[in-house]
């Protein structure tokens, strides 16, 4: 089971009184650390598709904001990356933004060698974008601006970058700039995790292509996690298509614990050095812990009797709410079915025979409570951990924190 910690950092807004709801800008002036103003530099909001670009005089204003927490992301040829957060509560912000030279050449990437640098790319975007149809017309456009590498101790994948990742999406008709923190992949649990700046641009199609982009971005939100917790704020779950019920692990009372089993193959290999027993019968003895070790930690039960809402969710801030449970939330979209190319993929969850073939997916919280706010952002990117459709589907299927439904415009 490939297991997904979430990690994107998304574009998180604060959801206020929509009735009489004033909107505000976040100006500012971009320079280098000479003091100069750097004109034509990007603007962008992470998460969103709202951009602008620098005047003549390194100035910049993004207007009709309201108010949240953003995370404006700045690009320019021959300068890193930069992010900043910015609040607005009940003014407009404005800023200064410093840049830095950016000193690694493109050349420098290509004379250090690797002979599994295209094995692990593949890996990459295997985890990264995913496997799905949308994922399959996904390319990378400048993998060369990515740092790769694996860590043969403690069997980790790692993927860094100090440019921006372009990834073109010729399923949902975007140009996706990802500002890379943070990809790994551990080989031994099978959990990947990776944190970035998203922005997104939208490509230039004729008519026909953008009516079959609109459709697919329907279909990419549907059920996603971001749908899910729009409709979790709203308290409109079931409205929505979403069933929850808990899944709870039981321990295995047939398997012993792994202290047991690392302190009775100690003594055993102790005794075999001492040759106070012979070896067949420590090798026999070995076999039967190496038994025990591959026996389930755990079973797991699915409680059907449901999840309210009402407990689950609580409200401790007037913009944000939070979540908090135990075991684990077993998520069901009734409005899509599960494809027989994802029931192939190493994600598929178990369900009962009197399940029909929702997609399914399984939210274990790492740390609690978790908060969200009103467009499904989380403030935590560590805290859930997806197993199951959510798990499969990644950067190849996410649309913009600004993304509003065809049925809700």
């Amino acid at each position: 089971m490939i297991k997904y910690l979430l990690g994107t950092v998304l574009m998180l807004v604060f959801c206020v009184n929509l009735q009489a709801q004033k909107l505000y800008s976040i100006t500012g002036v971009v320079q280098d650390k000479k003091g100069e103003t750097l004109p034509g530099a990007g603007i962008y909001l992470s998460g969103y598709t709202t951009a602008t670009v620098t005047n003549n005089d390194g100035q910049f204003n993004l207007a009709k904001l309201k108010p949240g927490s953003y995370e404006v992301v700045v690009q320019m040829m021959g300068y890193l990356p930069y992010s900043k957060s910015v609040i607005i509560s009940d003014q407009s912000v404005n800023i200064k933004i410093i840049l830095q030279e950016n000193t690694v050449q493109l050349n420098e990437v290509v004379i250090t060698a690797d002979p599994n640098r295209e094995k692990n790319l593949q890996l990459f975007k295997e985890f990264f974008i995913g496997r799905t149809p949308n994922s399959a017309k996904c390319k990378i456009l400048n993998p060369q601006v990515l740092y790769i590498k694996y860590d043969g101790d403690h069997r980790i994948l790692s993927v860094t970058s100090n440019e921006f990742l372009v990834v073109e999406n010729k399923a949902l008709g975007y140009r996706l700039k990802y500002m890379l923190n943070l990809f790994e992949y551990n080989f031994d649990t099978r959990i990947v995790y990776f944190s970035g700046l998203p922005v997104f641009e939208d490509l230039k199609g004729s008519g026909s292509k953008r009516r079959t982009w609109l459709k697919n971005r329907e279909i990419a939100y549907a059920g996603s996690p971001q749908h899910f917790f729009q409709a979790l704020y709203r308290n409109k779950v079931e409205e929505e298509g979403f069933i929850i019920y808990k899944r709870i692990k039981i321990p295995n009372p047939n398997r012993p614990s792994d202290a047991y089993l690392a302190a009775a193959r100690a003594r055993l290999l102790r005794k075999r050095k001492s040759q106070v027993i012979i070896g067949s019968i420590v090798t026999d003895s070995l076999n039967t812990l190496q038994q025990l070790a591959n026996l389930p930690k755990d079973y797991t039960s699915l409680d059907m009797s449901g999840v309210s809402t009402d407990t689950l969710v609580k409200q401790m801030y007037p913009n944000m709410k939070t979540i908090n449970y135990k075991d684990e939330l077993y998520v069901m979209y009734t409005k899509e079915e599960e494809s027989i190319g994802y029931s192939n993929t190493g994600h598929y969850i178990m369900r009962p025979l009197t399940v029909p073939n929702y997609e399914i997916s399984v939210v274990q919280m790492l740390q609690g409570p978790v908060s969200f706010y009103a467009n499904g952002g989380m403030h935590d990117a560590k805290s859930l951990l997806y197993e199951g459709f959510w798990a499969y589907e990644k950067i190849g299927d996410m649309v913009p924190m600004d993304y509003v439904p065809l049925n809700k415009r």
